[in-house]
């Protein structure tokens, strides 16, 4: 379905990116300020400043995040807080919205749905009494593809790949990304309540891995897609961020338009994140965060999948 509705989309966002671009400003024209260029830039305070360029270090080693800090953080349920920036990038993420949602496993409990294991499929809608839910891992055809563990019970092996690490809450409540080579010891410790594969690994200890920015080496770095990750910081919390794309309006942002691997990575850094996997995007990326006065504000993708990720507030 996926390679059927890529392209007739993607025929569609071109023609009308085209219409976009020449009437972007008045006489038609595009400004040298509102050009798109390599790196990424944000919107912030009425101008665009630029975060990221290619063959930059990632702004955690230096203590800085420069996306987080300028989010206006808004209230969601207890433990979450989201917000959303306007980004700007190369070609088709000219105009690249953030959806961020920041909690803190203290306050929430995180859980999965695995809904492949009846033979169903799930939605961000099937999550009506959840704080938060967005799809997990990457698919393949009705099965996620790798570890899963629920409720402290296995119900898929792990497989081992470059640069495929795992999402691992603990019995505390705790959240962490492992790196793949910490995959295997992970789960013969036992101690995962809830575990999920996926790929590629967009940031470990702060750093890019180098096949997201040096071609031939398994990830396609210029593949541009709809993008959905997940990281956390020192201090504990969980950032999860979803990209749509922003030139057409919020109607049309679930065109499969985006961010390269290394963008998303650089993305997730500036967020304030160490470590850092992405998720399954495209058409499959979808996100749902409830307010602090419990009104749900969704941005659902174009399929449903096997595998989803729930946040409860603790009681």
């Amino acid at each position: 379905m996926r390679a059927l509705l890529r392209p007739a989309l993607a025929l569609v966002a071109v023609g009308a990116v085209a219409g976009v671009l020449v009437a972007a400003r008045p006489g038609g024209t595009v400004g040298a300020s509102e050009e798109a260029t390599e790196g990424l830039a944000v919107h912030s305070a009425g101008r665009w400043v630029t975060f990221w360029r290619p063959g930059t270090a990632p702004s955690w080693r230096a203590g800085a995040r420069p996306l987080a800090e300028r989010l206006a953080w808004r209230a969601g349920a207890d433990g979450i807080e989201w917000g959303e920036l306007v980004l700007r990038g190369a070609r088709e993420a000219w105009r690249t919205r953030v959806v961020v949602a920041r909690l803190d496993p203290r306050s929430v409990e995180l859980s999965l749905a695995p809904a492949f294991a009846t033979d169903q499929r799930w939605t961000i809608v099937e999550a009506d009494d959840a704080a938060l839910a967005l799809d997990a891992g990457q698919f393949r055809g009705s099965l996620p593809w790798g570890w899963v563990v629920t409720g402290g019970h296995e119900i898929l092996s792990p497989q081992y790949a470059p640069l495929a690490g795992a999402v691992v809450v603990d019995s505390t409540g705790a959240v962490r990304v492992i790196p793949p080579d910490a995959v295997a010891a992970e789960r013969a410790r036992g101690t995962a309540r809830e575990a999920f594969q996926s790929f590629p690994m967009l940031l470990q200890d702060g750093a890019v891995p180098a096949p997201l920015s040096e071609a031939g080496r398994g990830v396609n770095v210029l593949h541009r897609d709809a993008r959905l990750a997940l990281g956390t910081t020192d201090d504990g919390q969980v950032v999860v961020a979803l990209t749509r794309f922003d030139a057409l309006g919020e109607s049309l942002g679930r065109i499969p338009f985006g961010l390269t691997s290394e963008e998303m990575a650089a993305v997730m850094s500036a967020l304030g994140c160490r470590q850092a996997l992405l998720l399954d995007g495209g058409i499959s990326g979808q996100l749902m965060v409830r307010d602090a006065g419990g009104s749900v504000r969704s941005w659902p993708g174009t399929r449903s999948v096997p595998l989803g990720l729930i946040g409860r507030t603790r009681r």
